[in-house]
């Protein structure tokens, strides 16, 4: 892959509660494109932050239906992936790029 295409596979780090609690078991959430693979989003990991993986898991959450002001909207779906470092890597996604 060629080195801009890593800065589209990872589109924004999840800064949630829950996104907080995996930090201690050396994982890290990340938005991604929904045409993003394992592998590729391994590779984007790996060569931005400069850290090793050794698993991803993605899912899929699916977009709702909400109302604003009498007016129905939808959100759109979106990917995240949930990647596993290695023993004594680290993140610090409060920094940029």
């Amino acid at each position: 892959m060629s080195d801009l295409r890593h800065y589209d596979v990872i589109t924004s780090p999840v800064i949630t509660e829950k996104s907080t609690m995996v930090s201690e078991f050396s994982q890290v959430v990340f938005n991604v494109p929904k045409t993003a693979t394992k592998p590729q989003i391994k590779a984007a990991v790996e060569y931005l932050f400069g850290v090793k993986v050794t698993a991803v898991n993605t899912l899929i959450r699916k977009g709702k239906t909400k109302r604003f002001r009498g007016r129905i909207g939808h959100q759109s779906d979106q990917k995240k992936a949930i990647v596993t470092l290695a023993e004594g890597q680290s993140i610090d996604v409060s920094t940029g790029l």
